[in-house]
C-alpha cells in the first residue's frame, strides 16, 4: 500500500510543479516561446510588406505609365502643373501623421504649409508619409525618377487625427476615398494599357473616369469589360482587409484565398515582378485579355513577390475588425436587432462569428435576387457572402460589391422582398441598428 505524503509535501510538490512550467514557459529556448517569436516576426514582417513594399512595380508605375512625371510636375521636370496635397488628399491619398516629424505637424496645425504646391507632395515623400505611395528621387533627391504603390494604398486610411487625410494608419481598412482611376488616369503615358486591352487611350481613360471615389475594377485587365450593360462603370467598391481570419474566400466574387488574391494582385494589378499561377486564366473566352497575355502563368527572375507571401498572410489575418464607436448606434435597438437577425435566419448564411460561411460562403446571383454580370466576370460565378464585422467603417459608397444600394435600410429592404420576411418597419431600424453595432 502507498504511504500517504504529509499535505505540506504534496504543497510543495504543486508548488515545484508549478515552478518548473513557469520555467519552461518563460524559457527562449523552449517550443511555446519560438512559436511565439515567430509569430511576432511574422506580423512585423506582413506589416512591413503591407505598407511598404512595391514588389518592384515602381517598373510599371514609374518607367512604363510615367506617373511620377506626373506627380511632380514640369517645375521639377515632369509634366503639367504637378500634384500638389490638396489635389492628393482630394483624390482620396492620405498621410501618415507619424511619418512627419514634429516641427512639420506644428506647421501644419498652424496652417504654414503650402498645400497648394507639388513640391510639399515631393516633400511628404521623401518622408515616406504618403500611405501606399513610395517615391524613388534621383541621387541627391533633386528630382522624382520612380513611383510604386502598396497594398496599403486601397487597403488603409486613417484616424483624421490632425487633419482631414493626416492621422494614424488604420490598416485594413477600406479607402472608401479614394479615386483609383483618377490617379491612374494622370499618367502622361496609357499606352501600355491601351495595347492590352486593344484600344485606345482615349478610352482608357473614359474607363478609369468613371470609377469615382472607393472603386476599382480588378477583372478590366483581364476580361477588358469597362462598363456593365446598363453603362454603368464595371468597377466594385474596394472592401476592407480585415476580419478575414476563418473566411473562406476573400472577394466579392469568390476567386480564392486571402493568399490567392495578394498574389493576383501584387503580380496582375500592382504589376509587382512575382510568380502566380491560375490556369482559369487561359480561358480564351471568359477572360480574353488575360488569355493572350498569359496571366494565367506570369515567372519573373527575380521573384519580389513570393517570399512576402506567408508573412503578408499571416498579418492580414491578425487584422481584427475595429469595434463600433460607442454612441454610434442604438444598444437597445441593436440587442432587438440581434433577435430580428436571429429570427429572420439571416445568421443561416452571416454565421457568427466571422458573419458568413465557415467552407464554401459563395452563392449564385439568383439566390441573392441580382444580376449576374459581376459574378460572370470571375470563375466560380456567383457571390460571396460577405463578412459584416466591421461594417459600420465602410459606410461611404454604398453596399453589394457595386455600391448599388445607397444604405443598409435599402439592404434590408431588398432581402425583406427576397425572402418574404415581412418585416415591420420598427424591426427593419432595429436590424440596422444591430447591423451597425456589429
Amino acid at each position: 500500500m502507498r504511504r500517504k505524503l504529509p499535505a505540506l509535501t504534496w504543497v510543495l510538490m504543486c508548488a515545484a510543479s508549478l515552478a518548473c512550467t513557469a520555467a519552461w514557459c518563460d524559457d527562449d529556448d523552449g517550443p511555446g516561446h519560438d512559436n511565439e517569436h515567430a509569430a511576432r516576426d511574422m506580423i512585423a514582417a506582413g506589416r512591413h510588406t503591407f505598407r511598404f513594399d512595391t514588389f518592384g512595380d515602381e517598373a510599371f508605375w514609374g518607367d512604363t505609365l510615367r506617373l511620377h512625371q506626373a506627380i511632380e510636375g514640369s517645375r521639377f521636370g515632369g509634366v503639367g502643373a504637378g500634384v500638389s496635397p490638396k489635389t492628393a488628399l482630394a483624390v482620396g491619398l492620405k498621410v501618415d501623421v507619424d511619418a512627419l516629424p514634429g516641427s512639420l505637424i506644428q506647421a501644419l496645425r498652424r496652417g504654414q504649409v503650402n498645400l497648394d504646391d507639388p513640391a510639399t507632395t515631393l516633400a511628404l515623400l521623401k518622408l515616406n508619409a504618403v500611405i501606399g505611395v513610395t517615391g524613388f528621387f534621383s541621387p541627391g533627391g533633386s528630382s522624382l525618377r520612380s513611383i510604386g504603390i502598396q497594398c496599403a494604398l486601397c487597403h488603409s486610411a486613417v484616424d483624421n487625427s490632425l487633419a482631414p487625410g493626416i492621422g494614424h494608419r488604420l490598416d485594413g481598412w477600406a479607402n472608401r476615398d479614394l479615386n483609383v482611376g483618377a490617379i491612374v488616369a494622370l499618367a502622361p503615358d496609357l499606352s501600355a494599357v491601351a495595347t492590352l486591352l486593344r484600344v485606345d487611350q482615349a478610352t482608357v481613360r473614359k474607363v478609369l473616369a468613371a470609377w469615382g471615389p472607393g472603386k476599382f475594377d480588378a477583372e478590366l485587365l483581364l476580361d477588358g469589360k469597362g462598363f456593365r450593360p446598363d453603362g454603368n462603370t464595371a468597377a466594385t467598391l474596394i472592401p476592407p482587409a480585415f476580419g478575414l481570419a476563418g473566411v473562406n474566400l476573400h472577394t466579392w466574387v469568390g476567386w480564392g484565398s486571402v493568399t490567392h488574391w495578394n498574389a493576383f494582385v501584387a503580380t496582375l494589378e500592382m504589376h509587382g515582378k512575382g510568380t502566380f499561377f491560375d490556369p482559369r486564366l487561359a480561358d480564351a473566352e471568359q477572360f480574353p485579355v488575360a488569355a493572350r497575355a498569359g496571366f494565367d502563368n506570369v515567372r519573373n527572375d527575380p521573384d519580389l513577390v513570393s517570399s512576402k507571401l506567408p508573412a503578408l498572410h499571416f498579418y492580414q489575418l491578425a487584422l481584427a475588425a475595429p469595434a463600433a464607436p460607442r454612441g454610434s448606434f442604438s444598444a437597445a435597438a441593436a440587442g432587438r436587432g440581434q433577435r430580428v437577425f436571429q429570427a429572420s435566419h439571416c445568421d443561416s448564411c452571416h454565421v457568427p462569428p466571422t458573419f458568413t460561411e465557415p467552407g464554401w460562403n459563395l452563392h449564385t446571383p439568383a439566390e441573392l435576387g441580382i444580376d449576374d454580370f459581376q459574378a460572370n466576370r470571375a470563375p466560380a460565378r456567383g457571390y460571396r457572402t460577405a463578412p459584416l464585422k466591421g461594417l459600420w467603417t465602410h459606410l461611404a459608397g454604398g453596399f453589394y460589391h457595386d455600391g448599388r444600394f445607397a444604405t443598409l435600410a435599402a439592404v434590408v429592404d431588398h432581402y425583406d422582398v427576397q425572402f418574404s420576411l415581412h418585416l415591420s418597419p420598427q424591426e427593419k431600424s432595429d436590424l440596422v441598428e444591430y447591423l451597425k453595432s456589429l
